[in-house]
């Protein structure tokens, strides 16, 4: 499984998932880079993703919906603040109302995505995401971001392969 490590800390307000690839840091790039390589894994298997806007430039805003098995649908944001293609992304990642405006009452975590390269050819990504409070963290916990979050990981290996 490409999750390794999955590290909670409320006193920093953060969640962190380390994986590794049997891939190099460019290919791995473009899982992120691409919203249709993005849509076959980001969102866990009985929850896809499908991304309507995608650019990843300092600035701009990635709006998605992920849609749960009772086909209900879960509208989220990104608005990107950085990007080092290919080894460093970083977004303030929402959720959204239906017509994909930010949901100010909702948790928003600051996300930094790190790409590594490892040993054989092989990449460590490191994702790590902080709220402003360790309430706002609890929150996303308790909505079942860490189960989630692996498993949407965790499909990445198949992607690669193919």
């Amino acid at each position: 499984m490409p999750v390794i490590d999955v590290a909670k800390d409320l006193d920093s307000r953060t969640i962190t998932v380390t994986s590794e690839f049997a891939a190099p840091v460019d290919r791995v790039w473009q899982i992120w880079e691409d919203p249709r390589q993005l849509e076959r894994w980001w969102g866990p298997p009985t929850y896809p993703a499908t991304f309507t806007e995608h650019e990843l430039a300092p600035g701009a805003r990635v709006k998605y919906h992920m849609t749960g098995p009772d086909g209900e649908v879960y509208p989220g944001y990104w608005d990107i603040t950085e990007v080092e293609k290919p080894t460093r992304l970083g977004y303030d990642d929402g959720f959204a109302d239906a017509e994909g405006n930010p949901q100010e009452s909702a948790p928003l975590g600051t996300i930094g995505v790190d790409l590594v390269a490892a040993d054989a050819g092989s990449t460590r990504m490191v994702m790590t995401a902080t709220y402003a409070t360790a309430e706002d963290l609890q929150k996303v916990l308790d909505m079942g971001m860490e189960e989630g979050l692996t498993a949407a990981v965790n499909q990445v290996d198949g992607l690669l392969a193919a």
